[in-house]
């Protein structure tokens, strides 16, 4: 029932958007998804459930964007810098992202537990957002080795692979610096740029 677990999930962030996680109430959140309240429970099980399943799929749309920003510009520079740019735009657009790539769980939002959920859980296992949920930690190592993957040319040395994975981890902790702190007059992306200006080639 993929439709109607996308429409639940929209659902449950359009009402996150309107009032807190602890105001949301499951059979508003079926109403305005067209669904039963026992589909929505079958779909994920509880409140905690929906929350989890929500989070996974900010997390996922948020490192989608990732990919699709590595994608951009002619070289490594360019690259780095849609990702940066990326990160600090998902996560003033949206609150999930930003608690996640930050740590900090505002009262509004659901505070799902980062560790695995017990596969003792009454929802089918393919419908369960079971793993361990990104830690802030986490997402630095993701999206470094992401770029990492993508940057590195084929026949890439040691020495300079090690160099790739120093200048993309330090993008990320740029970016994560600007999501706590907005910078001012020429963002993340001139940051960015001088801390590579040395550090990689065209």
């Amino acid at each position: 029932m993929p439709a109607a677990r996308e429409s639940l999930l929209d659902a449950a962030y359009t009402a996150l958007a309107r009032r807190s996680w602890s105001a949301v109430r499951m059979v508003d959140v079926a109403a305005t998804a067209g669904v039963s309240r026992q589909t929505l429970y079958n779909e994920f099980g509880s409140k905690e459930g929906l929350a989890r399943a929500l989070v996974r799929r900010e997390a996922d749309g948020y490192l989608a964007g990732v990919e699709r920003a590595l994608t951009l510009g002619s070289d490594a520079r360019d690259r780095l810098t849609a990702t940066a740019e990326w990160t600090t735009t998902a996560a003033r657009d949206n609150a999930l992202v930003r608690a996640m790539l930050t740590g900090c769980w505002s009262e509004r939002l659901p505070a799902p537990t980062l560790s695995a959920v017990p596969s003792s859980s009454a929802v089918p296992a393919q419908r369960r957002a079971d793993g361990p949920l990104p830690s802030p930690g986490d997402f630095v190592t993701i999206v470094r080795d992401r770029a990492v993957a993508v940057l590195s040319g084929p026949g890439a040395n040691k020495a300079d692979s090690g160099e790739l994975t120093r200048s993309c981890e330090l993008v990320v902790r740029i970016a994560l610096s600007c999501v706590a702190a907005p910078p001012g007059e020429g963002g993340v992306a001139d940051l960015v740029r001088c801390a590579l200006h040395r550090q990689l080639r065209p």
